[in-house]
């Protein structure tokens, strides 16, 4: 506060005492203040002693109070967790009544309660602190171990009702309408041709085929979460057994109903050849089926019931297929194996070709490491059959060249050797992209090349074989014939033939002119003797005049008798020649006609010739028909009975 300035003495000493006053009650103020301060800090710590005192006395209530609030949390705790256990407990009671029941009635139940179970398992697993969990981990396992025996049961009665041989008529069904028999499958064309030519037929065609339906669809699903629970128990090799033993005799069963036998190569060995060419037939055929048809269901039906287990989908597979593969592989093992002959070449190379179109086939079915040695038995197989088939062309092309058969044909014709061996290359040109395969894998270079290399190879064995057949005609006329029939008949069937385009103009005709010169050298041989009957020459006796004598000459001196002479042995040699070669044989009737026009064109003009310059020499003396006893007509006539074949006792047309 201000201080009031002194306006005079008086008043200065009344401010001067009201200032000491008010200090004083100030003073005094603050000593009471100060007291009642104390006062209040003595009475607080005095509280502060008895809260302390209070708060001393009152912790063991807090303790107390603590620790039934962690008892409460616990308690709760100790209920959830009974109550999940005695929930546990509540599965692992519904699980067994369920399992006892057994699967028959309600199979989706059953396989929910087998996997209730496992969840029972894995939660005592993991609550091993659980006094009693060993033995209810005891008992869960032991109910798991009956279940799935019980599963392993009702998965082989299941796969069993359902798995039923497959009869032949549905197989065939299934197959591209070009490939249905006509008849039971114990009668199916084993033409080696026919087959072939079927084949590329239907591979042109890109002919489908529909595997059947080996278990009904609708049964597939649970047949699969049947295998899913025996795999997932750990039974994967009582699964294994179980479907190899209820599949694979089913499979086995459906390819004898077919006519698969199982034939050993002493078999092979013993069956005479139509019945064993039947019999390949049959082979390619089931083979087809086989694979596309009964393989191809069975991988379907294991891939669907085993989907997600790859490795023992292939495992399963492999051990259902293994023995009806080795049946069918090893007939085709043993006819590879048995003794070569050139009619097996062709069977050969069908069963090649099969077994080719089927090598993706094979490949992708069998696939994986289980599958292994079943792939590699059918390629080996196919490997085999190539290099039988190769050895057994390369035998074909000796033996044409080596042929000693002792048959003749005693009419010249064509031999039975030409027809054989022009036939078979015929054949081989329907297989012509096979043997170029069988060449490229052996030989390598151009496979075009190569054959048309073996094929004039054979020609050219055939032609050699044939010469030396020839000298076997003792009448030189007759081998000219031979030789021209058969290189005839090779020239005809290569032009009519895809090996003209192989071994080209050039040899067709080459090989028509070698045909002209035998032709040319059979009429010199034949016809030159009988010719020099009506030649000219000689027939002037010797010192003839122009007058007449008793023997009679014309005015140029030629002399009767001479000319009777001739005219009886042109008489007997033609004769003769009409007896033996009326029986001589030209089977092609173009070329018959040709030869006997060429005869006629150098016969009958000399003929005529003679009889009209020297004929009246004979007319005008007795038995004139005697020596002039045929006609050019005649002739001509009679030369139209040459080289028809026949026998002595055919009568003369």
């Amino acid at each position: 506060m201000g201080i009031p300035r002194n306006t005079g003495g008086g008043e200065g000493v009344v401010s001067v005492d009201m200032l000491s006053e008010r200090a004083t009650i100030m003073r005094d103020a603050l000593l009471k203040s100060q007291s009642i301060t104390d006062n209040v800090v003595n009475i607080l710590g005095s509280f502060d002693h008895r809260l302390s005192a209070l708060e001393t006395a009152m912790r063991p209530t807090q303790i107390r109070t603590h620790a039934i609030r962690m008892a409460h949390g616990n308690i709760d705790k100790t209920l959830k967790a009974a109550e999940v256990i005695l929930s546990q407990f509540d599965i692992s009671r519904q699980a067994e009544v369920k399992i006892l029941k057994g699967p028959h009635e309600d199979l989706e139940s059953y396989l929910q309660a087998i996997d209730q179970l496992r969840s029972n398992i894995r939660f005592f697993s993991n609550n091993k602190s659980f006094k009693s969990s060993d033995g209810v981990l005891n008992h869960a396992n032991s109910l798991l171990s009956k279940a799935i025996s019980k599963l392993e049961e009702e998965f082989k009665q299941l796969l069993l009702s359902y798995s039923q041989p497959i009869e032949p008529d549905r197989l065939f069904e299934c197959l591209p309408n070009s490939m249905r028999p006509s008849s039971s499958p114990g009668h199916q064309d084993s033409s080696g041709k026919n087959r072939h030519s079927n084949a590329e037929q239907n591979g042109a065609e890109n002919a489908v085929y529909t595997p059947p339906t080996l278990i009904p669809p609708r049964i597939l699903p649970l047949l699969h979460d049947l295998a899913q629970h025996m795999v997932q128990a750990g039974h994967q090799q009582q699964f294994v057994k179980i479907y190899r033993e209820t599949r694979s005799p089913v499979l086995e069963e459906s390819l004898r109903n077919l006519g698969v036998e199982k034939l050993s190569k002493d078999d092979v060995q013993k069956m005479q050849w139509e019945v064993l060419e039947a019999k390949i037939g049959n082979w390619i055929h089931f083979m087809r089926i086989a694979v596309k048809l009964l393989f191809a269901g069975e991988r379907k039906v294991c891939d669907q019931i085993l989907e997600g287990f790859d490795s023992l989908n292939d495992q399963c597979f492999a051990e259902v297929t293994t023995a009806s593969v080795a049946v069918l592989l090893s007939f085709g093992d043993a006819i590879a194996k048995s003794k070569r002959s050139p009619e097996k070449l062709f069977v050969l190379l069908d069963m090649y070709e099969i077994l080719r179109e089927l090598h993706s086939e094979i490949e992708s079915l069998f696939r994986g490491k289980a599958c292994i040695e079943i792939r590699e038995s059918a390629f080996g197989l196919t490997k085999q059959l190539a290099q039988t088939a190769q050895e057994t062309f390369s035998d074909f092309e000796e033996a044409v060249e080596k042929d000693a058969t002792k048959t003749a044909v005693s009419d010249g014709t064509v031999h039975p050797l030409t027809s054989y061996v022009i036939n078979y290359v015929k054949f081989l040109f329907d297989y012509q992209s096979t043997l170029k395969q069988l060449f490229q894998e052996f030989e390598g270079g151009d496979s075009n090349s190569q054959l048309a290399a073996v094929t004039m190879r054979i020609m050219q064995a055939l032609q050699t074989n044939l010469d030396g057949k020839s000298k076997q005609y003792k009448d030189t006329a007759l081998t000219h014939l031979f030789l021209m029939n058969n290189i005839h008949y090779m020239v005809r069937s290569v032009r009519r033939s895809e090996a003209k385009d192989l071994l080209g103009d050039d040899w067709v005709q080459r090989h028509r002119r070698v045909v002209q010169q035998h032709a040319n050298q059979y009429k010199r041989n034949a016809w030159a003797k009988i010719l020099q009957c009506l030649s000219i020459q000689g027939l002037t006796s010797s010192g003839g005049s122009n007058s007449g004598s008793v023997d009679g000459q014309n005015s140029s001196g030629v002399s009767r008798s001479i000319v009777k002479d001739r005219l009886k042995i042109f008489n007997v040699q033609f004769e003769e020649l009409h007896q033996r070669q009326t029986q001589w044989a030209v089977p092609d009737t173009e070329l018959r006609e040709s030869l006997r026009l060429a005869v006629a064109e150098i016969l009958l003009p000399a003929y005529r010739s003679f009889i009209k310059r020297f004929g009246p020499l004979v007319e005008s003396g007795k038995n004139a028909q005697k020596y002039i006893r045929y006609s050019a007509d005649d002739l001509d006539r009679m030369l139209g009975e040459f080289f028809e074949g026949k026998t002595l006792n055919e009568p003369k047309r």
